[in-house]
């Protein structure tokens, strides 16, 4: 057991960042999967809604790089009234070569939060205005404050609002995060803050819409990256018919866990509707955004491939070790 490298939170924090590098792997890994070849069973995922939680297992080998990751991630919502954190987790890195067990990266669910994080960013990046300067993050947690991060990153933010069920938390995360060229402020009014943005992000486990589509107008994009299990719903189903352009990170998924499900059920979208994914945006198999007054949508419920892709990233940030 002595050849498998394992890893605290400390030590994997301290190295890997959500920075342009960390983009730019998710972003790989997005196209990788587009471009075929990628091994990605569905989620399996259990609900736990008396315990208002919920545990995720994902995972994805991918041609060509050394290793694949599976991952265990559980999120247990109520935590944060115990002093503990939403998510936690771990994942477990394979060699593609001889499935023997390279790694065990004891994260706590950060590198779960970092790749998500940084989805967010790839899809402002080829979903938004390039111009866009005015965010809204829907939500005041730890990913709220991360998505406005990568949002940073991709696009010339400069002015975000904050709203969120609990004002004082939003106005906590606002005070947080305003400053070094960015303007931030709670908006107590979801319908504000959304019509005032070029770019809204929803980061909540709503289970009924936060976003109605008559607050949506021309030119906006929104990545929802909250309903990432059966029972999760953050956006209109209307808001699908009024986008312009729908994009899933895995149609599969968002069928079953995304946004996409809702309008399916509700008969907004039919089955047979040709959906693009992520992937085949950044690597030019589908158009994307063709125009600034376009409203686009990404749905992200969270692949596999991306963990695989961000604990490679991770543990080459050790190899020189």
């Amino acid at each position: 057991m002595s050849d498998i490298l394992i890893l605290q939170e400390g030590q994997i924090r301290d190295r890997v960042k959500l920075d342009a590098e960390a983009i730019a792997v998710v972003e790989q890994g997005f196209a990788r999967l587009a471009q075929g070849g990628v091994e990605m069973p569905p989620v399996l995922s259990m609900h736990l809604p008396e315990l208002n939680g919920e545990v995720d297992v994902k995972t994805a080998y991918v041609p060509g790089l050394p290793g694949f990751a599976v991952k265990i991630s559980p999120g247990f919502f109520d935590n944060p009234a115990k002093g503990l954190p939403s998510t936690s987790g771990l994942m477990v890195v394979l060699s593609s070569e001889t499935g023997r067990v390279q790694a065990v990266l004891l994260d706590n669910g950060y590198l779960t939060d970092l790749r998500t994080a940084a989805a967010g960013g790839v899809a402002a990046k080829h979903l938004a205005r390039a111009d866009a300067s005015r965010a809204a993050i829907f939500g005041a947690g730890l990913q709220a404050r991360m998505q406005l991060q990568a949002l940073r990153l991709v696009r010339p933010i400069r002015e975000a609002v904050i709203w969120a069920r609990d004002p004082a938390k939003a106005q906590a995360l606002a005070a947080e995060m305003n400053g070094e060229g960015l303007a931030v402020r709670a908006e107590p009014n979801a319908e504000a803050a959304a019509n005032w943005a070029d770019l809204i992000v929803t980061t909540t486990p709503a289970s009924q819409p936060i976003l109605s589509a008559d607050w949506l107008r021309p030119g906006q994009h929104v990545t929802a990256m909250g309903s990432d299990q059966d029972g999760k719903n953050e956006l209109d189903p209307l808001c699908l018919d009024r986008a312009d352009l729908y994009v899933a990170d895995r149609v599969s998924q968002t069928r079953s866990l995304g946004e996409l499900q809702a309008a399916l059920s509700a008969g907004i979208i039919s089955d047979t509707t040709e959906i693009p994914e992520l992937g085949q945006i950044i690597t030019g198999q589908h158009p994307g955004r063709t125009a600034s007054d376009q409203i686009t949508i990404a749905d992200l419920t969270g692949t596999g491939v991306q963990d695989t892709a961000i604990a490679t990233h991770a543990l080459a940030a050790f190899s020189k070790d």
